[in-house]
């Protein structure tokens, strides 16, 4: 349901999807596209964690600067 949602937001139709899909099945084949989704996964999963630990990190010094 996100990423229909952002779809939308960004102007792409079902017929624009099935075009991207279509293109990239023949640039990469079906054999990588799960492979290039599961590594895009991870990057995701790690730049949110990286932003967590800033986000953490910035909330920390905020208190710690607030009881001083």
């Amino acid at each position: 349901m996100i990423s229909s949602s952002l779809f939308l937001i960004m102007g792409l139709g079902s017929q624009e999807m099935i075009l991207i899909f279509l293109a990239l099945l023949l640039l990469f084949g079906a054999k990588k596209i799960p492979e290039l989704a599961r590594g895009l996964g991870k990057g995701i999963r790690e730049f949110k964690d990286a932003t967590k630990d800033v986000r953490d990190n910035i909330e920390d010094s905020l208190k710690e600067s607030e009881t001083k």
